[in-house]
């Protein structure tokens, strides 16, 4: 698997998330604060998500001091469905129901362990195929 990671901070929990994706074998592509760049948010989101939807990466994660940045600007990215999430169960969810591609994390509010519970649910859960689950994706995906 290919990930695609940027941060605009350097902190435990983006080490941490780093370490755990080669842990399981990820080829991780850096991006901001961990490629040795000090570029700002917005562009890092921004380069993230053109990685997932250009197909350099099969995922991306990201984070900043809330998420909240970093996810709007990889989602203003066609094909990108970047989900802010604060706990594991939420992170099952953006996979299984919304398709989820990119993770984001609050650098200051999300523990490690919190952290690599809610990337392990990220990781496992897949999109459901169940017609009454991608009914209302696909009526979006069509509004564009």
């Amino acid at each position: 698997m290919r990930v695609a990671f940027g941060a605009d901070d350097s902190a435990p929990l983006a080490d941490a998330v780093i370490a755990e994706l080669e842990r399981r074998g990820a080829d991780v592509v850096r991006f901001g604060v961990q490629a040795g760049s000090a570029a700002e948010w917005a562009s890092i989101g921004r380069a993230v998500g053109e990685a997932v939807a250009q197909g350099d990466a099969d995922i991306g994660i990201v984070g900043c001091w809330t998420g909240t940045g970093i996810s709007m600007a990889a989602n203003k990215v066609a094909g990108v469905r970047a989900a802010l999430c604060a706990d594991a169960a939420t992170a099952a969810g953006a996979r299984k129901w919304n398709d989820a591609n990119v993770l984001a994390l609050s650098l200051r509010a999300t523990s490690v362990a919190v952290g690599l519970e809610i990337l392990d649910a990220f990781l496992t859960e897949r999109a459901s195929n169940a017609p009454e689950d991608r009914a209302e994706i696909a009526k979006v995906s069509h509004a564009r």
